[in-house]
């Protein structure tokens, strides 16, 4: 699926970002990946969805193709959501859905509460107002950590060897994919992963600025948006208790689905994710 590049400078006016545009005849959607990841991560699904919603898929600060921050104190949700405003105040995006994974989630929630007028849809991939502690710890155990490696092959092992329990009906192929996603080549022919490896700053120490902290008061304000929570069946980030208060808080316009096979995070391809999509996105709107 074509899709247009496009730099834009960061709120701060520090870094030049870079975002993909699939243009589509509908409304735009704003899609936000999770925390080590990037807009690679969203090619299949906006190749389900192009053409039908004008697409926005952002590589955040320190990932992908937009520029590292010399500031690793830069590197949260709070900072990356002021980003979100300029790259949509500088397209004069109107009304606009919003889809975010992990952390590009709690970027959702955020923004959604502090300019509710500008989005009427919300789909949260694996994410919600509570984060479970023995999922942090465990993207605690490899964010930021060093690797380089020979060759595509050595990556994709690798990243089979880290996501192996979240992904359990990968084959080489998938994980081939995976990988090409998730890392870059460097100029000498080394592969590394494509983020800033200071990202994990906010991960450390007791200051996890990259969680922040108690969302429950944010969620009830978005009471009245339509939302989509799309749960990995074996996730250890979103619990089933954390979904069902979510639903009680927010009874109206809530729908949620499991996807098998799935930990943190479902790639957003698989059949049933993309069902639930296409049912939410069919019913009308506020």
């Amino acid at each position: 699926m074509k899709y247009a590049d496009h730099v834009y400078r960061s709120a701060d006016d520090r870094l030049d970002l870079y975002a993909r545009i699939y243009d589509g005849e509908g409304p735009p959607l704003l899609l936000m990946h999770g925390l080590t990841r990037n807009s690679g991560d969203f090619e299949a699904l906006a190749g389900h969805l192009a053409g039908k919603y004008q697409l926005i898929v952002p590589d955040q600060r320190g990932r992908g193709r937009s520029g590292y921050d010399p500031d690793p104190q830069n590197y949260t949700p709070a900072v990356y959501v002021e980003d979100m405003f300029a790259l949509i105040d500088g397209l004069q995006l109107g009304t606009m859905g919003l889809i975010g994974t992990s952390m590009g989630g709690l970027m959702a929630m955020m923004m959604a509460a502090m300019q509710p007028e500008r989005f009427d849809s919300l789909i949260l991939n694996d994410i919600g107002p509570a984060v479970e502690a023995t999922g942090l710890a465990r993207i605690q155990s490899y964010v930021g950590q060093p690797a380089v490696f020979d060759s595509w092959q050595q990556a994709a092992d690798h990243c089979r060897t880290v996501q192996s329990d979240n992904m359990i009906d990968y084959g080489a192929q998938d994980w081939m994919i995976f990988a090409r996603h998730t890392c870059e080549e460097r100029p000498d022919g080394k592969i590394r992963f494509a983020y800033d490896p200071a990202i994990s700053d906010g991960l450390s120490g007791s200051e996890q600025t990259v969680i922040p902290p108690d969302l429950w008061p944010i969620w009830d304000t978005l009471s009245a948006l339509p939302v989509l929570v799309i749960r990995g069946a074996l996730s250890d980030i979103l619990s089933p208790a954390t979904v069902a208060e979510m639903e009680r808080r927010h009874p109206d316009h809530f729908s949620a689905v499991d996807i098998e096979h799935r930990g943190h995070t479902p790639m957003l391809d698989e059949p049933d994710a993309l069902a639930a999509i296409d049912r939410f996105y069919a019913e009308p709107k506020m």
